[in-house]
């Protein structure tokens, strides 16, 4: 019996294991579907992003679906800063790695997207400018 009970908390660390992954799974299949046809997109810590149609939109998950966090147009995009996540109105530095956002301007407004990586993030600004550029 004692070696039972010694294998108990085995046996939930493997059902919790199994649930985290089934729910991972399961938010990787409605991204696919939800970024389908998109010309441009990411899934991360931080949330899912997507361009199509010439508009950024960017959702977080949560209770089994994406909620839309913003939607920004890609005509008017006239700046993209890239900027720490936490630390206010700090731009990242070159070297920096890590959480960050891009800082999206264009048409008098101006939205934050949430990234996970510093590299995601900084490929997706090149993207989006050289893409408004096409655009104009």
């Amino acid at each position: 019996m004692i070696h039972g009970l010694l294998w108990f908390p085995l046996l939930l660390a493997f059902v919790l294991l199994a649930a985290l992954g089934w729910l991972e799974r399961r938010r990787q299949t409605l991204f696919r579907r939800w970024a389908e046809g998109a010309e441009l997109s990411k899934l991360d810590g931080c949330g899912a992003a997507r361009v199509m149609d010439g508009e950024l939109q960017w959702c977080s998950f949560s209770a089994g679906r994406f909620e839309e966090q913003g939607r920004f147009t890609i005509n008017s995009l006239e700046l993209v800063e890239l900027m720490a996540l936490a630390s206010g109105e700090a731009p990242l530095a070159h070297e920096s790695e890590g959480r960050c956002r891009l800082r999206l301007i264009g048409d008098g407004q101006q939205m934050d997207v949430p990234f996970s990586d510093a590299q995601r993030a900084r490929s997706w600004m090149n993207q989006l400018m050289s893409k408004a550029r096409c655009d104009l």
